[in-house]
């Protein structure tokens, strides 16, 4: 679980952040949630964007998707949301406590 500071510090140095993924009218599939995976492993910070065809909400998906990828919700604006799971063999961010 994220402290109040440590979610602000990260929605700091998501700010400049490109989003990694995209989910349209597919919603999640097996083939996204591991690019998800994959992508949360090696930048712990990954920026997800909800195309408009899709049928569910940015925060609905994001509640589905950190449940299955086991990661923390930091925050959600408009059809983007950003997601952060901390890589404990080598960690790339440095959270504050």
């Amino acid at each position: 679980m994220l402290k109040p500071k440590q979610r602000s510090y990260l929605k700091g140095l998501a700010n400049p952040l490109k989003p990694l993924v995209h989910i349209g009218k597919e919603g999640l599939s097996e083939n996204l949630l591991a690019q998800l995976d994959e992508c949360l492993t090696s930048h712990e910070l990954v920026k997800v964007s909800v195309l408009e065809n899709s049928q569910l909400s940015a925060k609905e998906i994001a509640s589905e998707v950190c449940e299955k990828t086991r990661s923390e919700f930091v925050q959600a604006i408009g059809n983007r949301f950003t997601l952060y799971r901390k890589n404990h063999e080598e960690p790339k961010i440095q959270l504050p406590k």
